[in-house]
């Protein structure tokens, strides 16, 4: 009799073929490893292995939800978390953007070292350098804590040290700030990311991430608005100085945030006091066809492993590095750059709000196509061809005249087009990645490599390369480069494995699991035969 114990699907023991007929069937041998008959856990949810607290709301077999019943329970979760997710989203990005904004408001005036672009970049960067250290540490704390209040606590934390800045006077002090601002919003991706799949089925998931993620570009249009009345401010009169007044005001505003997210959001279906006990089952019903799990808090070390074996972590790894590197320096330098094209300052303000407004379609039509065609993948390599055409522009064309300036403007407004890598990348990660531990671990990689990314991002931008920045755009043109073939890599990946188990499927009954029974078992994507990964 094989021994039985909480991770009996992966202690289950293997069946050995001998002769070399069998030895290429070692599919058919996972699925009998995984729905070993031995462990009596084939035919009906493995509850050894599924949270106690989901234990209590998930049916044993997937039950049927009429479509009426979806959209009205759909409704229920948007008005409870999606607006929690894209509000706090927004203002982590204005936090978190303000330095752009507060550079042509007399921040590197006041403090005269910030006008060394390598200085100013730095403050970008040691954000990045927190989040890279703290990112697997947040992450193993999400999988195991109340996730709605966590998020509320840093957001309070984030916002206290956004309101610090306002009284520093010197570059080691607001390297400080910035890089406490950088551990408390590592959580704020990883939570999101986790919520949507925890709330919302595999089809909806892109439509979810795009709607905080694009709050990147909102951040970019309200900002701007916002940037251009604080600049208003004049000291003296005001005791203020403009750049300080956006700090404390946006701080002030955000730790009131924190408070509401704690009291308001849900930590998961299952302690949601706001929805019906019978709606809580139903709620968690609708993501069982997801296959990636909802809530486990055991560590099942083999899934680490297995996270760092697996292509497809590391796919998202680099799209990560190849859209954030670009990403992070043409953020942080936008204010800078736009007005290097000749614009005053009020102008470079309100250009950059038409900035917000191309992020937001650009995620918005990416996101669309994806649903519409199904080709994730392909919509992803589709829209990086605007970002090649607009930075060999930027690299080529001199500003000579009205027309050159208008043309370079536009020219950079079209290079954003990969931001639709970013936000589909993610979806793709929260749909094809299950078993808690290893999401957790690939989240932790994903954000690891997007902080690396987002750090070496401004450092290209070079004082002595100004203001047509020949070094960063060469190495944004290599990015793009990479993050095609790797969408290339990664497509060829996903049909390849997808076509492995629709023949496993033909051959073993137990390969098709239609009733969904081991879809809260924590089973990871490469244990659970009948998943499928979205491409």
């Amino acid at each position: 009799m094989a021994r039985t114990s909480p991770d009996a699907v992966h202690t289950a023991p293997e069946v050995v073929h001998d002769s070399a007929h069998d030895a290429g069937k070692s599919d058919i041998g996972q699925v009998e490893r995984v729905f070993s008959a031995t462990d009596e856990k084939g035919d009906h949810m493995n509850y050894d292995r599924v949270d106690n607290e989901l234990a209590k709301y998930a049916n044993a077999v997937a039950i049927e939800i009429s479509e009426e019943e979806n959209k009205r329970l759909k409704r229920m979760i948007d008005g409870r978390v999606l607006p929690i997710m894209v509000f706090t989203y927004f203002l982590q990005a204005l936090d978190k953007g303000t330095m752009s904004f507060t550079g042509i408001m007399g921040i590197r005036d006041d403090i005269p070292v910030l006008q060394n672009n390598s200085k100013f970049a730095w403050l970008t960067t040691c954000i990045y350098i927190a989040v890279l250290i703290v990112e697997y540490p947040t992450n193993w704390i999400i999988q195991r804590v109340p996730i709605a209040k966590y998020l509320g606590l840093n957001i309070m934390a984030w916002s206290f040290t956004l309101a610090c800045h306002a009284l520093c006077k010197s570059f080691p002090a607001l390297v400080a700030v910035r890089t406490l601002l950088g551990i408390f919003e590592a959580v704020c991706q990883p939570t999101f990311l986790i919520l949507s799949s925890m709330w919302y089925k595999r089809s909806e998931q892109a439509q979810i991430v795009t709607f905080w993620y694009m709050m990147n570009g909102g951040q970019q249009i309200v900002g701007g608005l916002l940037a251009y009345c604080f600049s208003l401010i004049k000291s003296p009169p005001s005791a203020l100085k403009s750049w300080q007044a956006i700090f404390l005001a946006y701080g002030l505003f955000s730790f009131f945030w924190g408070a509401f997210v704690i009291y308001w959001l849900p930590d998961s279906p299952m302690r949601a006091k706001c929805f019906s006990e019978e709606d809580k089952k139903l709620m968690i019903e609708r993501v069982r066809s997801n296959q990636t799990g909802l809530q486990n808090r055991k560590f099942r070390a083999y899934q680490i492993k297995e996270a760092l074996l697996d292509p497809q972590s590391w796919c998202y790894c680099l799209i990560a590095i190849c859209t954030t590197l670009p990403t992070s320096g043409l953020g942080a330098f936008s204010q800078i750059i736009i007005k290097g094209f000749n614009f005053t300052v009020l102008q470079t303000q309100l250009l950059a709000m038409v900035l917000g407004v191309v992020i937001i379609l650009t995620l918005i039509s990416s996101t669309w196509l994806a649903n519409k065609t199904g080709q994730n993948l392909i919509v992803m390599g589709v829209y990086v061809i605007p970002s090649f055409i607009g930075t060999i522009v930027l690299m080529t064309v001199k500003l000579h005249d009205k027309g050159s300036q208008i043309g370079l403007l536009i020219s950079y407004y079209i290079v954003l087009t990969f931001w639709s890598a970013q936000t589909l990348s993610m979806a793709l990660l929260s749909r094809n990645v299950a078993g808690q531990t290893k999401k957790s671990a690939v989240v932790a990689m994903n954000f690891v490599a997007w902080s690396v990314g987002n750090s070496i991002g401004p450092q290209v931008f070079l004082t002595r390369d100004a203001p047509r920045y020949f070094i960063a755009f060469s190495t944004h043109m290599g990015c793009y480069i990479l993050l095609v073939l790797v969408i290339a890599f990664l497509r060829f990946y996903f049909v390849w494995q997808n076509k492995k188990r629709d023949e496993l499927a033909a051959q073993v009954v137990e390969a098709r699991d239609e009733h969904l029974v081991h879809a809260f078992d924590d089973l990871t994507d490469k244990e659970n035969p009948s998943f499928r990964y979205m491409y």
